[in-house]
């Protein structure tokens, strides 16, 4: 097994839609994990160009109960893929994406709501 660290950082909620019962958002995702094959010599990192990521194998992560998502790409795809001597791959994307949130409206307005934005991954 392969250990994902994750992080996530919420840049900015930009719509919460009581009709449609979602909300969007615009998260930073980072995830790191060591890859033995991909170790070199040297002390310094190795910053790749984000469109190199399809020649690495990254996590399947995916957002629950995603309506819609996409990664910016303006003016380049907004990825960062990083690559230390000891093989540990640090990957970033900047994503939008809009989420379903059940809402309970029978208290309006007096009435307060939580959303959850859930990460899981495939195992295969």
């Amino acid at each position: 097994p392969v250990s994902i660290g994750m992080s996530l950082d919420i840049a900015s909620i930009d719509t919460i839609s009581e009709i449609n019962m979602d909300y969007t958002a615009t998260i930073f995702l980072r995830q790191r994990w060591t890859d033995e094959r991909l170790c070199f010599d040297g002390n310094k990192s190795l910053s790749l160009d984000g469109r190199l990521v399809e020649m690495l194998w990254v996590p399947d992560t995916f957002i629950v109960d995603s309506k819609k998502s996409f990664l910016h790409d303006v003016t380049v795809e907004n990825r960062l893929i990083r690559i230390y001597p000891n093989g540990t791959v640090l990957y970033a994307i900047r994503i939008t994406t809009t989420v379903s949130c059940s809402m309970d409206l029978t208290k309006y307005p007096m009435d307060k709501q939580t959303c959850t934005l859930q990460l899981e991954s495939c195992k295969t």
